[in-house]
């Protein structure tokens, strides 16, 4: 059985204040789901060749606008350094799309992956400040694609189906991060207030740009253990930043406002919306607790030559064992190969979701191969 959890949500076939006459949704089912479409930070972010180097696929805070043409003839990267993990990262795995050495274009995927995701960005600049001028918040990543990329997207002759869409969301790893300390939250305002406002101002921007263009289809992943990073092992206790209880208030806040926003839809019958909840909280701690489980054999530090050529070839060189034995690959980022681990959990979970017995492999871009073997990273079924 898979470590995760559902969203305790009746998930109602509902429709939108303005429905498409004949149009029945069907439920979600990730084998026929074509298109994911990815908003995030660092976690999340693939590189691009339209994108900002070592934060974007796509453009930046500064250039967020881009015609059809930039879009659609985009391509994936593939290198040490495309991602902030040293390789493919989670929506790479879970979609198999851009994990080949080189340029992808994710128009050749099975599972198309488009990713707004930035690196360095916090939910909204409402409440935190950027890391960068040309950090694109949640709120502006998702206007890019509302004005941009779902219109672009719209004009090929490959438009998604919607209803064989899915919207894939995980954010606030900077978030609780950049408020730990308490300076940036306002006067007065306790940890879970923060986060339930915070989350109140993604899912706006969420309904507003994302759920208005016709996306049913949700899936929000839980914070990983920020408890547990090779900085707050050091900590004491009492002096970790942020704590197992602030991962909690801010996870509770994503529960509440994902089952605020099926509510607020729920009493519709004719339009399929959909959110489910990863708990990658859960599963990764179970990775941190039982890691020889899953090929790992360093959860408590990283090479501290991670960024250096060759590195993931010879670490020897650096004096550091294979990349892929440590569980995380800088102070605050997890290694490919626990993002291969956590994409298998996930995508179990998933299939699961959609009714099939057993999660898929064999889709493009892993044809033919275990899990995902070839890359050194994860490992055969």
């Amino acid at each position: 059985m898979s470590l995760l959890t559902l969203l305790t949500i009746p998930f109602a076939t509902l429709v939108s204040a303005h429905p498409k006459p004949h149009h029945h949704h069907h439920p979600f089912n990730w084998q026929s789901t074509t298109h994911l479409i990815a908003f995030g930070d660092s976690y999340t972010y693939v590189q691009g060749t339209a994108g900002r180097q070592n934060f974007s696929f796509i453009g930046d805070s500064q250039h967020l606008s881009f015609p059809p043409s930039t879009l659609l003839t985009n391509q994936i990267v593939q290198n040490q350094t495309s991602t902030a993990e040293g390789g493919p990262n989670w929506v790479e795995f879970l979609t198999g799309c851009g994990l080949e050495p080189g340029l992808t274009d994710p128009k050749t995927c099975d599972t198309q992956l488009w990713d707004f995701a930035f690196g360095g960005a916090d939910i909204s600049t409402e409440w935190l400040p950027l890391h960068h001028p040309y950090t694109t918040s949640f709120v502006n990543q998702t206007r890019q694609f509302a004005e941009y990329g779902d219109p672009a997207l719209s004009s090929s002759d490959q438009v998604p189906d919607k209803d064989d869409a899915l919207v894939a969301v995980w954010m606030g790893i900077n978030d609780i991060n950049d408020s730990a300390d308490r300076e940036l939250i306002p006067a007065g305002m306790s940890f879970p207030d923060f986060y339930e406002n915070l989350q109140v101002t993604l899912f706006e921007a969420l309904e507003r740009n994302v759920f208005a263009k016709g996306y049913r289809k949700f899936l929000f992943v839980t914070l990983p253990p920020l408890d547990r990073t090779p900085g707050n092992v050091e900590r004491e206790e009492g002096e970790k930043l942020p704590n197992a209880t602030m991962v909690g208030w801010f996870n509770d806040a994503l529960r509440n406002q994902a089952e605020a926003f099926q509510a607020r839809h729920g009493h519709h019958k004719e339009e399929g919306v959909e959110v489910m909840i990863y708990d990658s909280t859960t599963f990764l701690n179970h990775v941190l607790d039982f890691p020889e489980e899953f090929g790992i054999k360093n959860t408590t530090d990283y090479c501290r030559a991670y960024d250096q050529p060759y590195v993931d070839t010879d670490p020897g060189m650096y004096g550091c064992q294979p990349l892929d034995e440590f569980f995380w690959f800088n102070t605050g980022h997890m290694t490919s190969h626990t993002h291969a681990v956590l994409a298998k959990d996930m995508l179990k979970f998933l299939t699961e979701q959609g009714g099939e017995e057993k999660y898929q492999q064999g889709r493009k871009g892993h044809r033919g191969k275990k899990g995902w073997s070839w890359w050194g990273r994860g490992w055969s079924s």
